[in-house]
């Protein structure tokens, strides 16, 4: 039988996946903000980044599923930042990084990303640049440490930069993020486990996915069949500041 905080910790969780989902997202770095805000904070990090990422499995897998099946995933804009990120986010596996550095540069990040897709977009998506291939590999690769290191998906950072470099329309960013999201975070897990050997605690996991599947399910079917475009891009930009601010929280 689960305790009030399991209880609570799942309610938090749905309300989170919910939130990610409804742009493309996995929302591992709102899971590791409630789960440190909870007695699973004195849990290693290792143990953290291996619960975020099992949950973004889930999460990222439902939010592709939705917006590929409404036809917003174009492979040729997926494939380069995968192939440059899934070695790179197993690489990061291996890693430890000072989290107060990091996260107060991610910060500044999000925050200029957030608040720059709250601008108007100027001319649109009517033109969409198509980078070279291996740039994209490029920048798919360093995404994809980043997200090693911090057992995080990548689509915050992904997003916002395809967005407002009009790769993309946000629903067609939306399916390229999380495809990107599920395949950092099994590269990610797969890298951590090797490194640290497996770590999850299935009496927690099984509850908690749970609920994230129900809020991913709601999330990415509302965010790939029900919102508008500015409604994305709105959605998007407000995960990106909370996703900031508790970051800003935790190096204060």
């Amino acid at each position: 039988m689960l305790g009030s905080e399991e209880v609570m910790i799942s309610i938090a969780l749905l309300a989170v996946a919910s939130m990610y989902s409804s742009v493309g997202h996995g929302g591992a770095s709102g899971y590791l903000a409630i789960l440190s805000l909870t007695s699973f904070a004195v849990m290693e990090d290792d143990w953290l980044k291996q619960h975020a990422w099992s949950l973004n499995l889930i999460v990222a897998g439902l939010a592709f599923y939705q917006f590929n099946k409404a036809s917003h995933h174009i492979p040729s804009l997926s494939v380069p930042f995968i192939l440059g990120s899934f070695p790179m986010a197993f690489m990061g596996g291996f890693i430890e990084l000072d989290g107060g550095i990091y996260d107060s540069l991610l910060s500044i990040i999000l925050v200029l990303a957030g608040f720059r897709l709250l601008l108007p977009q100027g001319a649109g998506f009517s033109e969409k640049v198509r980078w070279g291939f291996w740039r994209c590999v490029a920048i798919g690769g360093l995404i994809g440490l980043i997200s090693g290191l911090v057992g995080i998906g990548g689509g915050v950072l992904l997003s916002p930069l395809l967005i407002i470099l009009h790769v993309g329309s946000p629903k067609e960013v939306a399916a390229t993020s999380a495809l990107f999201i599920w395949v950092n975070s099994a590269s990610g897990l797969f890298g951590s486990a090797v490194a640290e050997g497996i770590l999850l605690d299935w009496g927690a996991l099984i509850p908690f996915s749970i609920a994230v599947l129900i809020g991913g399910f709601l999330g990415s079917r509302y965010g790939s069949s029900i919102a508008s475009e500015r409604g994305v891009r709105v959605m998007l930009s407000a995960v990106l500041l909370i996703a900031a601010s508790k970051r800003i929280l935790s190096v204060i």
